[in-house]
């Protein structure tokens, strides 16, 4: 799979509220020793990663992430914008993720969340 198609899987994790699925959605995409942290977690692999997505799911039951923006990538590293919409409709701030890609570009091997636009 692209790098495009990685990212929309792996933001799809987030979405899935069948537990077992997420795990399977998020095994196809990340590393065996991938981390994910953001401002209000630091995962320091995939199980980890499953629980905290468990909680936020559990805090907004039905909401999505949605990517909104076109990836930009050198190297193996890939930076998006994407933002939680709610069950009912409604936005949330606009957050960014870099994610740090295998050398085969098939695995993400870290993810660094950002909450909010940038400051200027």
């Amino acid at each position: 799979m692209d790098a495009t198609e990685l990212i929309d899987l792996y933001c799809a994790v987030w979405d899935e509220p069948d537990a077992a699925f997420r795990a399977e959605k998020l095994s196809a995409v990340w590393a065996a020793r991938a981390s994910y942290t953001d401002p209000s977690v630091h995962a320091a692999n995939g199980e980890e990663l499953l629980a905290h997505i468990a909680k936020v799911r559990a805090k907004r039951p039905g909401a999505k992430v949605v990517r909104t923006s076109q990836l930009d990538r050198h190297h193996n590293l890939v930076r998006f914008a994407w933002r939680v919409v709610l069950a009912d409709g409604a936005p949330l701030p606009e957050g960014l993720d870099i994610a740090f890609l295998s050398a085969d570009g098939a695995r993400i091997e870290r993810i660094l969340g950002f909450f909010g636009q940038l400051p200027y």
